[in-house]
C-alpha cells in the first residue's frame, strides 16, 4: 500500500485510491450477494467448456472418437459444480474429479479438467491444511489413469505440469489466507486495544469521581459539623456572653471560607483550563493543629498525643492526606453523634514499620451512629487506608464511646 511519504508519479495516488475504493465496494457487494459472482463465474466457464466441446477438445484429445454426448456431459460436469466451489469446495472437487477420471480414461483429455484448480484454491483458502491431502487423493487418480492408458509423453507433458499447477494454486490460496488472517488479526488487535482504552478511561473516570466524592464528603461533612457546633454554642452564649457569641460567628465565617476554598480547589481540577484551577497543597500532618483548633472551637474537647519520634523518612503526601482525612472524619462523627459532653483523644504512635492512628471519644453511641461497614464516611476511610496497604477498624467501646484505629505501613508509604 502506497503511503503519503512514498514518492510516486502524479496521479498515481488518486488512481490507487480509486481502485481501492472500487475493490472495497466490489468485495462488499459480493459479501451481500455472493450468488451473483458465483453464478457469473459458473456461466462464463460453462460457456467456455461448451465451446470447447463443440470441437476444440479434439486438438488435445488422445482419442478423438469419444461420443459427442459424453463430451458434452463431461464438460457440464466439470463446469457447473463451480457454483458451489466456495460453500462446498470438497464436494465440488469430488464431482469434477469423477468427470476428469472419465475424461482421461476415455482419452478425451478435456481442457475443462483444469477448472479443478478453482475448488483447490478455495480449499487452501478456507479449509484446514489436511483438506489438501484429500484434494490430492481426488486429483491424482484421473492423471494416473490417463498416463497409464495413454503413456506416450503423458507423464512429462500432462501429469507433472498439472501437479505443479495444482501446487502453485494451493500455495496461492495459503498465501492469501495468511495475509487475510494477518489483516484480520491486526483489526482484531486494534479493536481490543480500543476497547481496553475505553475501559481504562471509564475506570479512570470512575476512580476520579469516587475520589472527588470522597473529598467533598470529608470537606463538607467536617466543616458543616464544625459550623453547627459553633452555631449551637453561639446561640447559648448570645444571652449571657455576647462577646463569645461574636467569637463563634467569627469562627463560623472562618470555617465557611475555609470550606469554600477547599471546594474551589477540589472542583478546580474539573475545569478545562488548568491555569484556572487553584493549586493549593492538600492537607498534611502539619495541618493537624489547625484541624484540632477548629474542632475545639466547635465545642469538642480534643487532645493530641504523639508517641515516639516520626520516621526519618516522612510519609508521602498522599499517605499524610489519608491520615488527616481519617482523623477529620472520626472527629466529625464525634461532633455529630457523641453528644455535647463528649471528649476525644487523637493518638499518633510511630513504630519501626507502621504508624498507628487512633481516635477515641467518650460519647454515648446513639441509634443513628454509623456501624461497621455503614456510611459513606467509614467506607471512604477504609478505601483511603487500602490505597496504602493500611487497615482501618472502628466500632463502639465496651465502656461507652467510639474508636477508630488506622494502621498504616511505613514502608509502603515512603515517598
Amino acid at each position: 500500500m502506497i503511503t503519503e511519504e512514498t514518492p510516486h508519479p502524479a496521479g498515481t495516488t488518486g488512481l490507487s485510491r480509486h481502485l481501492q475504493r472500487l475493490l472495497n465496494r466490489t468485495l462488499a457487494f459480493d459479501g451481500r450477494h455472493p450468488w451473483v459472482w458465483d453464478a457469473t463465474l459458473t456461466l462464463c466457464w460453462t460457456g467456455a467448456a461448451l465451446v470447447d466441446a463443440a470441437g476444440g477438445w479434439q486438438n488435445t484429445a488422445r482419442d478423438d472418437s469419444v461420443p459427442a454426448w459424453l463430451v458434452l456431459t463431461l464438460s457440464l460436469a466439470l463446469s457447473l459444480p463451480l457454483y458451489w466451489r466456495r460453500r462446498r469446495p470438497m464436494t465440488a472437487l469430488a464431482v469434477m474429479a469423477c468427470a476428469a477420471l472419465v475424461s482421461d480414461a476415455s482419452g478425451a483429455f478435456l481442457q475443462a479438467n483444469y477448472l479443478q484448480t478453482l475448488p483447490v484454491f478455495h480449499l487452501a483458502l478456507t479449509r484446514p491444511p489436511r483438506a489438501l491431502l484429500w484434494a490430492l487423493a481426488l486429483i491424482l487418480p484421473p492423471l494416473v489413469t490417463g498416463a497409464v492408458r495413454f503413456s506416450h509423453e503423458t507423464w512429462d507433458q500432462r501429469v507433472v505440469p498439472t501437479l505443479w499447477a495444482y501446487a502453485l494454486v494451493a500455495l496461492l490460496g495459503i498465501v492469501v489466507r495468511s495475509r487475510r488472517d494477518h489483516t484480520a488479526g491486526l483489526v482484531d488487535r486494534a479493536r481490543r486495544l480500543e476497547v481496553e482504552r475505553d475501559q481504562e478511561v471509564r475506570l479512570a473516570a470512575a476512580a476520579e469521581r469516587t475520589r472527588i466524592a470522597r473529598e467533598m464528603h470529608d470537606i463538607i461533612g467536617h466543616n458543616l459539623s464544625v459550623i453547627t457546633g459553633l452555631a449551637d454554642g453561639g446561640r447559648y452564649a448570645a444571652a449571657k456572653s455576647p462577646e463569645r457569641a461574636a467569637q463563634a460567628l467569627d469562627a463560623i465565617g472562618t470555617t465557611s471560607r475555609q470550606a469554600l476554598d477547599d471546594l474551589r480547589r477540589l472542583l478546580g481540577v474539573l475545569r478545562d483550563d488548568e491555569q484556572e484551577a487553584v493549586r493549593d497543597p492538600q492537607p498534611t500532618l502539619a495541618d493537624l493543629d489547625t484541624l484540632l483548633t477548629g474542632v475545639r472551637k466547635a465545642g469538642l474537647a480534643v487532645e493530641l498525643e504523639v508517641r515516639d519520634e516520626p520516621a526519618p523518612q516522612p510519609l508521602a503526601p498522599g499517605a499524610q492526606l489519608t491520615v488527616y482525612r481519617v482523623i477529620q472524619e472520626a472527629l466529625t462523627n464525634t461532633l455529630k453523634h457523641a453528644g455535647p459532653k463528649a471528649r476525644a483523644t487523637v493518638l499518633l504512635a510511630y513504630a519501626p514499620k507502621e504508624l498507628l492512628v487512633e481516635v477515641v471519644d467518650t460519647g454515648t453511641p446513639t441509634a443513628n451512629r454509623p456501624h461497621r461497614g455503614q456510611g459513606q464516611g467509614l467506607t471512604g476511610m477504609r478505601e483511603r487506608a487500602a490505597l496504602y496497604d493500611g487497615r482501618l477498624d472502628s466500632g463502639a467501646l465496651p465502656a461507652g464511646g467510639w474508636h477508630v484505629r488506622l494502621r498504616l505501613p511505613l514502608e509502603g508509604s515512603l515517598s
